[in-house]
């Protein structure tokens, strides 16, 4: 086991590691940026570094000041936590060839499975189903309008790097599908440096199901179920609960057993996330792989039992793992609202700035992971999320009513949050129904 590890992160998922750490007796040095300075979860490591300014291009994206801060505090593995260089291959490699272990895939698997369009192509191979659509990457519009007539509109442009929803348009003719190819390569090449898209029919009003799976260095895959995440906004997620409300036991199955084939073929390693959709019919697709921790983690550690902060630690450090699939048995029902420091009344407006009062809820069965506290600073350079209320209880019912529950109970003042609205969707009949899909949000408010 390791004796000291850096976190390349910051917020909620930094002081997560540093707790598991904490707890299997490994010391930590963090990094923050100067907007971060003073950070009350940095006194909890046993060393911190200023990496740079404010905006992560020059702090947490900085490789160079990352692996310094790595030397200096002389660790021997890196924990990326997601965000920022978690899914950066390069950064895997660097990390690896400066003798530091990157808690995390190798990078041939990093690269394999985070091209989307590669991935496809593997999950193909797998005999994992993926959604009808081009074969390859869209070089131009004419290739895109006969691909998309032969697939049949309505039809999706995605990116093939990155995520959360960046570089994606749908398109119901051809108009539509010139323009949205030009938006969906300029937001691609400046969110991500790659403008690589290819297109998918556009699945109606689909659910979104992952499944969590973790695989050792000698050959291990175990899946930790399904996580449903369908109440999004605009591609973010918003609410996620495990297991998948009214899936049938069949597609559960199906699709635990597809991710497992998946991430096998890759060859990969550590803790990492199969996507799919799934159709009005229970028909289900690939589409991506985050080969990194999930923000929504907590659900299926309620649910499983198991610590995927500390399962991810001992991978890397080369040690099996300690349970066979059929060990793990999923109990009860876990939901997980992201708090962010959003205006929901403003189109979800970040609301950067003073918390003046937080009083945090409690109570059997709630969880609440978070760096932010009474008197802290949200800056504005980063993702508004500032915690994540979880709740468990035994049946998905009791859950919703928890859930409601400990939302009344969280009280943060001097910024505005998601926390009402999350409540408003949480006592809406298709949430208590189990039939929400990708696009209820928008239809159900923001249209």
């Amino acid at each position: 086991m390791y004796n000291r590890i850096l976190i390349a992160n910051r917020g909620e998922i930094a002081l997560r590691i540093i707790r598991a750490c904490r707890e299997l007796g490994i010391e930590t040095v963090a990094i923050f940026s100067e907007a971060d300075r003073g950070s009350a979860y940095l006194e909890l490591a046993d060393e911190a570094y200023c990496v740079g300014p404010a905006k992560s291009s020059q702090s947490y994206l900085k490789i160079d000041q990352v692996i310094s801060a790595a030397e200096v505090g002389n660790v021997e593995a890196i924990h990326p936590g997601y965000g920022f260089l978690a899914e950066n291959a390069h950064f895997n490699e660097v990390c690896r060839s400066c003798n530091i272990d990157f808690i995390g895939p190798t990078p041939d698997a990093m690269q394999r499975l985070g091209d989307k369009n590669q991935a496809r192509n593997l999950a193909r191979e797998a005999g994992v189903p993926v959604v009808p659509g081009s074969g390859d990457l869209i070089q131009d519009d004419v290739e895109a309008v006969r691909v998309a007539h032969e697939i049949g509109f309505p039809v999706l442009i995605k990116a093939t790097a990155g995520g959360g929803g960046k570089g994606m348009r749908v398109a119901g003719n051809d108009l539509a599908l010139k323009a949205g190819l030009s938006q969906a390569r300029a937001e691609a090449e400046a969110a991500f440096g790659n403008a690589g898209v290819y297109l998918e029919k556009y699945i109606e009003r689909p659910r979104h199901v992952e499944v969590q799976i973790l695989a050792d260095q000698h050959g291990n895959v175990v899946h930790l179920y399904e996580r449903d995440c369908s109440t999004q906004r605009r591609h973010q997620k918003l609410i996620e609960e495990s297991p998948g409300p009214n899936l049938p036991e069949a597609t559960r199955q199906a699709i635990c057993e597809s991710a497992v084939r998946l991430v096998k073929l890759a060859g990969y390693t550590n803790a990492g996330t199969v996507e799919f959709i799934v159709d009005q019919e229970h028909n289900f697709y690939f589409i991506e792989v985050n080969a990194r921790i999930q923000v929504e983690h907590p659900v299926t550690e309620m649910v499983t039992g198991i610590d995927l902060i500390r399962s991810q630690i001992a991978v890397a450090a080369g040690q099996p793992l300690p349970f066979r699939q059929e060990d793990i048995r999923p109990r009860g029902v876990a939901i997980e609202c992201r708090i962010n420091a959003e205006d929901p009344q403003r189109g979800f407006q970040p609301c950067p700035g003073r918390i003046e009062q937080m009083f945090v809820p409690g109570g059997m069965g709630i969880r609440f992971d978070s760096h932010a506290h009474a008197g802290y600073v949200v800056p504005p350079y980063y993702d508004s999320m500032i915690g994540k209320l979880i709740v468990w209880q035994p049946t998905r019912s009791e859950a919703i009513a928890c859930m409601v529950r400990a939302l009344d109970e969280l009280r943060i003042k001097g910024i505005s949050t998601t926390a009402d609205f999350h409540k408003k969707v949480l006592c809406h009949s298709s949430f208590v129904e189990g039939s929400v899909d990708t696009t209820f949000v928008e239809r159900t408010w923001l249209s």
